[in-house]
């Protein structure tokens, strides 16, 4: 069925329009057009004058949501129990993340991601694998016991899963510590497909710029998990700075790291290379006070997560919130701040040539919001999954 979605105001991930029509036709945008030129045969859905309608959120780091943490279950259906909690705060893609854990649960976790992706509408772009391979200098809330440096088999079967993923449109994405992986491993691991990301590391500047040079992309929630930056030891994070082609996510949720850090990184970075992710955890989307992880108790307290010795673990947001923040916290324009969910993380996983975007050919992963910018509806694959 034909279908023109109307009314409401647009931005393509590019510009606004107004008075224009989305049109959907087996689960793809075919045409973003002047509603006068909409297809006659097209049955129009009317929606909010007040509304806008946006490419859907896209979250490259995931941990759970909805009361589900991917480590505690790595199934099937948890992966597409936190794509679905998820939707209700705009995101319509994302990646389930598996933190440091045993071998034997991680491979779980990625066959389990495969099975999701190829659900039809399911959300699940593929998976992020955040450790075991970081530092045990840096290892932030994960479980110092599963850290390790990676085996030959890691190695062969991380290699073969980026095509696995890739016949169903899906990605790997890897965080590592660059002190813990040597640059015959990246670059064998990039040249498979695999998205990898610097992370959970206390790296000198020199060896995380040698670790971009062998294949490294991009570095996990930037600033955190990572050594302050010094006037003689400036590590990982000017390493990010001062690279013109390292993509940064980041955790905007004003707890996690200074909006003043944030507003330098942004003006330092060429645009378009900082993106969005949530770091989100299963109270997100509930009204739970605590959850469990690794046997410890995490406390949700104050729009923090922390342990009871008070170490962040993940984040207590979710994407639309994190893209308020970006305008009331940053400064930042909305147009930007809607990018940085959407078209730049899709560019980072080198999703952008069918998502990220209202245009035609474009899959109809669609977010509606209010004017207040929280969430009326959303659309995976042309479906309204959730409003």
């Amino acid at each position: 069925m034909k279908r023109v979605l109307a009314g409401a105001r647009l931005f393509t991930g590019e510009r606004m329009l107004d008075g224009h029509g989305v049109v959907v036709e087996g689960g793809r945008i075919s045409a973003v057009v002047p509603m006068a030129a909409a297809p006659a045969d097209a049955q129009v859905l009317r929606l909010p004058e007040d509304a806008l309608l946006v490419p859907g959120f896209l979250d490259a780091q995931v941990n759970g949501a909805g009361g589900v943490l991917f480590n505690d279950t790595p199934t099937v259906e948890a992966a597409l129990a936190i794509a679905a909690a998820a939707r209700r705060s705009g995101t319509t893609g994302l990646l389930p993340t598996f933190i440091t854990d045993e071998l034997s649960r991680m491979r779980q976790a990625c066959e389990a991601s495969l099975e999701a992706l190829a659900r039809p509408a399911s959300g699940v772009l593929g998976i992020h694998l955040e450790g075991p391979f970081i530092s045990g200098e840096r290892p932030g809330v994960h479980d110092p016991r599963f850290v390790r440096v990676p085996e030959p088999q890691d190695i062969d079967y991380l290699s073969a899963l980026p095509e696995r993923l890739a016949g169903k449109g899906g990605r790997l994405m890897v965080t590592l510590a660059p002190e813990c992986v040597g640059d015959a491993v990246i670059g064998r691991l990039a040249s498979a497909g695999v998205v990898l990301s610097a992370g959970h590391t206390a790296a000198t500047y020199e060896r995380t710029s040698e670790a971009l040079a062998a294949g490294v992309r991009g570095f996990t929630h930037l600033f955190n998990a990572m050594p302050p930056a010094h006037n003689r030891q400036p590590g990982p994070t000017v390493a990010a700075l001062n690279s013109d082609e390292a993509w940064c996510g980041i955790i905007a949720d004003g707890i996690h790291v200074h909006p003043a850090m944030l507003r330098m990184l942004l003006k330092v970075k060429r645009p378009g290379k900082v993106f969005l992710v949530t770091d989100a955890m299963p109270p997100v989307g509930t009204d739970a006070t605590s959850f469990t992880l690794y046997g410890r108790t995490i406390l949700r307290r104050e729009g923090r997560l922390v342990t009871e010795n008070g170490t962040l673990a993940g984040a207590d947001i979710d994407m639309v919130t994190a893209v308020r923040n970006c305008v009331r916290l940053l400064g930042l324009p909305l147009e930007e701040s809607l990018r940085m969910a959407s078209l730049y993380p899709a560019c980072y996983l080198g999703l952008d040539g069918h998502l990220g975007r209202l245009a035609p050919g474009y899959r109809a992963d669609l977010t509606l919001l209010r004017s207040d910018l929280t969430v009326l509806a959303t659309w995976v694959g042309g479906q309204e999954l959730w409003s």
